[in-house]
């Protein structure tokens, strides 16, 4: 008699849980997908314009061979399936007496640019921190954001191996701190601290060690043609072809545990999936406090879900700009950052706030007329508790902030265009509105998060919140180490079963073997 399918349910169709279901699918699984949400892409989701879709949570795609490689491992390439565009031009930076700093995917050209913007000096200290920046990437790649399990142990004999990265490591300081030792002009050191948000931190609390962030970005930025939510979509297409299911706007309300084991999935509307694995992609701290039911609250460590990681105030509309030619992306720096990250550390929205814009319709080689698509991110501390007069607060900073620096849009967005961090707390329940997961404060943070087998049998992680962390490449290696982990203890479990019982099926490819409700994440 032929084995059955082994039967894997995904709970959220983030990036994470559509990387571990192509992945499964691909590899004969029988595997379903469940989402609350009406469309895949998790926290890569997208309103309604009068220009079109708005992209209204990630806006850029970089560390391309992650996905490459997914697309690659089902016998597909990535160019089939999206279109993308490279931007040479990473982002247009601006401050407050009207200086602005255009950075480049090329050193050269970035370098120059740095020169003609702050000097010599400058130039000299970033070309240093670049090539520093290079180092740790290259160090950490391996044994952190590409293994499935990061070891301290490991991480330390690869250092002590490389004794020259201690000091580019910088382990005693915080970003800031080594930026301040790096820079000797505040700007630059107020410019790349800001790589610290990308993952949910304060440049003030985090390892200086996320210096690293800036060559990821400096290896090549690409555009989504259509937005960032059709890769969402190019991922889904792809496993439905592998015999994948998707339900959306089906809410996952309770994982059922026998004899120690997960084994099937409650739905809102009553449905039971039995399951022989079940990959979970949302934020870990849900299990935790029981939104999946009290019998998997163990699922992880309390470590593993705090503390949070920043929150967002994100616009998203269409309007006429007026002003400063602007990029794809642009940042409008507040005048003093330590005052911005004092705020957030408090509790409350920035009053000194650093503006984040993507201009959806421009690029390289594009130039828009009429109404464009705009997403404007404020940092924002975690929290569920909202107040009356926070949306008109949050419009007031925002847009008096650009016009004083010399740029206004028509029509000035209404409240109803904002997303705030309260707002996130319900579209993806008990993560607080951090869009992270855990912090990434303190040495220790990347070794805080939980892996991809969680401490119940047949129940893994993947998403944001879990190793490698936040970001659309490390979601999809997390849905990468979830998928290999399932395969793995399939082909283990198979093989104890062919000793009383021959017989089997396959587990995929040797690449794949190494290789509200909170139904929905990044």
């Amino acid at each position: 008699m032929p084995t059955p399918k082994q039967k894997v349910v995904v709970i959220g169709a983030g990036v994470a849980g559509l990387s571990a279901a192509l992945r499964l699918s691909h590899a004969g699984m029988d595997v379903e997908v469940v989402d609350q949400h009406d469309a895949p892409g998790g926290k890569m989701r997208v309103v309604p314009s009068v220009a079109g879709p708005v992209d209204a949570g990630p806006t850029v795609m970089t560390m391309r061979p992650v996905f490459e490689q997914l697309f690659a491992e089902v016998g597909e390439a990535l160019s089939d399936h999206v279109t993308l565009h490279r931007e040479a031009l990473l982002a247009r930076h601006w401050w407050r007496d009207g200086a602005t700093l255009d950075l480049f995917d090329d050193l050269e050209a970035s370098a120059g640019a740095v020169r003609a913007f702050a000097g010599s000096r400058a130039e000299m200290e970033f070309r240093r921190f670049s090539t520093r920046a290079a180092a740790l990437f290259d160090a950490f790649n391996g044994p952190m954001m590409q293994a499935p399990e990061p070891s301290l142990t490991k991480l330390t004999a690869h250092v002590l191996r490389h004794p020259r990265l201690i000091p580019k490591m910088a382990p005693l300081k915080t970003l800031a701190q080594s930026l301040a030792a790096a820079f000797s002009d505040p700007r630059l050191r107020q410019l790349f601290g800001r790589y610290a948000t990308y993952v949910g931190g304060s440049p003030y609390q985090s390892p200086a060690v996320l210096g690293l962030i800036w060559h990821s970005e400096a290896k090549g930025v690409w555009r989504v043609e259509g937005g960032m939510h059709q890769l969402a979509q190019a991922m889904m297409r792809l496993a439905e072809t592998f015999g994948a299911r998707f339900r959306f706007g089906q809410a996952a309300t309770r994982i059922e545990r026998q004899e120690g084991r997960a084994v099937a999935v409650h739905l809102a509307d009553g449905t039971r999936l039995p399951a022989d694995r079940i990959v979970f992609n949302g934020d870990p701290k849900a299990l935790a406090n029981g939104a999946l039911g009290s019998s998997v609250t163990d699922a992880v460590t309390a470590p593993a879900i705090s503390p949070r990681s920043l929150s967002a105030y994100v616009w998203t509309f269409a309007a006429e700009p007026h002003g400063p030619p602007l990029a794809h992306h642009n940042v409008f720096f507040g005048a003093d950052p330590k005052t911005e990250f004092d705020d957030l550390a408090a509790g409350q929205m920035p009053r000194d706030p650093t503006l984040y814009i993507c201009a959806q319709d421009r690029g390289a080689d594009v130039t828009p007329t009429g109404p464009e698509r705009f997403e404007i991110i404020m940092n924002g501390p975690p929290g569920q508790s909202a107040y009356p007069e926070e949306a008109e607060i949050c419009r007031t900073r925002t847009f008096e902030t650009l016009e004083a620096m010399g740029l206004r849009f028509s029509p000035t967005p209404e409240l109803g265009a904002l997303t705030t961090p309260p707002m996130f707390g319900h579209l993806f329940p008990h993560s607080d509105g951090s869009l992270y997961g855990r912090s990434p404060h303190g040495m220790m943070a990347a070794f805080g998060r939980p892996t991809a087998r969680s401490r119940i049998s047949g129940l893994y992680l993947a998403g944001g919140g879990v190793h490698p962390g936040a970001g659309i490449p490390m979601a999809c290696l997390s849905g990468q180490h979830a998928a290999a982990a399932i395969l793995s203890d399939h082909a283990s479990t198979s093989t104890s079963r062919q000793t009383a019982m021959p017989g089997g099926m396959s587990t995929g490819s040797a690449t794949m073997a190494k290789g509200p409700s909170p139904s929905s994440a990044s």
